[in-house]
């Protein structure tokens, strides 16, 4: 064993009658101690154990293509998209033994590193390419009422996945070799391959909840289907008698001037509730609180103002009319306000955190770390990255981007170079968010450089229409490519604890963004052919991108009612106060509203921040009930109920469009 100054293992001097405990790899790769020999004696198993073949990336590409469609209709439905990491895992391993099971043992078994290969791909082809396309081109479609071209969406998107991806390369040393973040999912994919692969029995009856959970909510998301969706399910939901109501009640928990309140009622959505099992108690109640306050107060009174007002033409409503004049349309007035508390809360939350922004540069300064001895530095350089694969793909992704960006959306040349710089700075910020917290602010990357841009690009130095289209694809840029290097680095770290081959880990990741754009990009088009149907969808994420987008670059605040910047005012006011409270009374702090939880309950809909809340509270009862399989049971749980409603919802509504687009024919 080596013996280098610092070194864990071996360090201690036993005698011959000591045995000495066998060493655990996962915890070995994770000590701060562990220098790059102890890692390539005891960890490393890269050389031997196949990784990067065929069936593994093709699996991943499999499982991330679908994922990627899940996580899209996930942004268009709540504003979120979750990672697919652990998902991936759990299923690839759950669907290759089935397949060996059906093969009577003439496949052989996928080994640890196959698996972990398998992940990469998933993961950069579900959740790395297709970030942005709902905020950034949904933003967009609501504004010019009509999509880009096919080709202009898949090149931004394979470009920007791919820059996250190149970027993410020069940081990974620094990070997961010598710092040792934590990236917790990381960490947690690969205990879960590990246990999984050791044969453990918690392992495998998590897999076994994860897939159930999947499976039910298939079902769920199938039956709540709504009628004159698609042709086939109505016709087996009047055979059957089998059918959710989108909506109970079907009118909501009471009515205004004879008038619904838009989503007044409670979903039957597992999937809100999946959601809501993960957000946390805090954030949860928040979002019930938000969406009370909204429905039952500041409506209500809004309405009866505008009542008031009938006749007088320079008044402004506040609360719009839609579906006839028959429902009213209370978050197309709130999001004003929740934009402003999201808005303000990320960017106050990045700044508290200035010490990991500024950690985040010390990638940028040579040196450091224990002195490099020059055969661990020879073999490292065998299996890491060569800088010049660096050089060779983000010169032309630059390009790329840079031409893309000029003959697209008219942004000049310079504008474009600061673009792609940009993203690098916010890569860095957000794979150390990451690393560290396991929340990477994509929502804050973007709102960082639409501040930028609306100094850059103002519409005064060529039009509002121009000014918009600037504004939201510079954000898109840098929020996609720092989701995406964040996401690698995530993946890097689960390979790092399993002994993979971190080349062999980085091409199954840059292939996935072939897999993921090629999914995404029609998933986009089949799942949301018009404005309506992005308008139906009530997009949180994408009302509020557009929203910012209107404010900074296209004039929005003088075409809003004098209650809707009170509420802006408000929500920036309390953004302000909820973290000075904190600090003042410490004890109070977690009992504080969360103004992420407060913000969101006014761009949805309240059946979803009551079903959110719902999640939450069953979580935390089951939990107060029977901690221990609370803590085992209840993310992958929740992880099912996520994937697979959503994903059969993305399913329909592409199947929707593609029936509508032949029989049209």
């Amino acid at each position: 064993m080596s013996t280098t100054p610092g070194s864990v293992v071996g360090k201690s001097p036993r005698s011959p009658s000591q045995a000495e405990p066998p060493v655990d790899p996962l915890a070995l790769a994770n000590d701060p101690r562990c220098t790059d020999a102890d890692w390539f004696e005891a960890v490393y198993q890269g050389d031997q154990v196949p990784q990067l073949t065929w069936r593994a990336v093709l699996m991943g590409g499999a499982l991330g293509m679908l994922m990627s469609a899940a996580n899209l209709y996930t942004t268009l439905k709540i504003g979120w998209s979750f990672g697919v990491a652990i998902t991936s895992c759990v299923l690839s391993y759950v669907i290759w033994n089935a397949l060996r099971l059906l093969s009577r043992g003439r496949l052989t078994p996928m080994s640890v590193l196959e698996n972990n290969c398998m992940q990469s791909t998933a993961s950069a082809a579900g959740y790395s390419t297709g970030s942005t396309i709902a905020t950034a081109f949904g933003a967009l479609l609501l504004l010019e009422g009509y999509h880009q071209p096919f080709w202009i969406v898949a090149a931004f998107t394979l470009l920007t996945g791919a820059l996250g991806v190149f970027l993410a390369v020069p940081m990974k040393r620094q990070m997961i070799n010598q710092e040792k973040l934590a990236f917790p999912t990381g960490t947690a994919a690969a205990a879960t391959l590990k246990s999984l692969y050791s044969r453990g029995a918690g392992a495998v009856r998590k897999a076994y909840v994860l897939v159930g959970g999947l499976v039910a909510s298939v079902f769920v998301g199938i039956l709540n289907t709504g009628e004159g969706t698609l042709g086939v399910l109505d016709r087996i939901f009047r055979r059957t008698g089998l059918h959710l109501p989108e909506l109970i009640p079907a009118s909501g928990y009471f009515t205004l001037n004879g008038r619904q309140l838009i989503g007044f009622g409670f979903e039957p959505s597992v999937l809100l509730i999946g959601a809501g099992m993960l957000v946390g108690l805090r954030v949860g109640l928040s979002m019930l609180a938000g969406g009370m306050l909204l429905y039952l107060w500041v409506g209500p009174a809004l309405i009866a103002l505008d009542a008031a007002h009938v006749g007088d033409t320079a008044y402004k409503l506040s609360i719009p009319l839609v579906g006839g004049g028959t429902i009213y349309q209370l978050p197309r007035w709130a999001l004003w306000g929740g934009t402003s508390i999201m808005v303000f809360s990320s960017l106050t939350a990045l700044a508290l955190q200035w010490r990991t922004i500024a950690r985040s540069f010390r990638i940028l300064r040579r040196g450091g770390g224990a002195p490099a001895n020059a055969e661990i530095e020879a073999r490292l350089a065998a299996i890491e990255v060569p800088l010049g694969w660096l050089v060779a793909g983000l010169v032309p992704i630059t390009l790329g981007l840079v031409v893309l960006q000029y003959f697209a959306f008219h942004i000049s040349v310079w504008l474009g170079l600061i673009a792609v710089g940009m993203s690098f700075v916010l890569s860095l910020v957000a794979s150390r968010a990451t690393g560290e917290t396991d929340t990477t602010p994509t929502g804050p990357m973007g709102k960082v450089m639409q501040l930028l841009f609306a100094i850059l690009s103002p519409p005064s130095a060529s039009n509002v229409h121009v000014a918009l289209e600037h504004n939201l694809i510079a954000a898109g840029a840098g929020a996609n490519s720092a989701s995406a290097s964040a996401d690698l680095l995530t993946d890097l770290k689960s390979g790092y604890l399993l002994g993979a081959n971190p080349r062999k880990q980085f091409l199954a990741q840059f292939i996935g963004i072939f897999f993921g754009t090629l999914s995404v990009v029609p998933a986009w088009y089949l799942m949301v052919p018009t404005r309506e149907k992005l308008e139906a969808f009530n997009p949180p994420a994408t009302n509020m991108w557009r929203a910012v987008a209107q404010l900074l670059a296209g004039g929005g605040l003088d075409q809003l009612p004098p209650s809707a910047k009170m509420a802006m005012v408000g929500g920036a006011f309390l953004v302000i106060l909820l973290p000075l409270l904190g600090r003042v009374l410490p004890r109070a702090a977690p009992y504080l509203p969360s103004a992420m939880g407060l913000g969101l309950a006014w761009i949805m809909t309240f059946s979803n921040s009551q079903a959110f809340a719902a999640g939450a509270v069953l979580v935390w009862l089951w939990g107060r009930l029977h901690a221990r399989t609370a803590d085992a049971y209840s993310v992958p749980l929740a992880s099912g109920l996520i994937a697979g409603e959503s994903l059969i919802k993305a399913l329909i509504a592409m199947a929707a469009t593609a029936v509508g687009l032949w029989a049209g024919h």
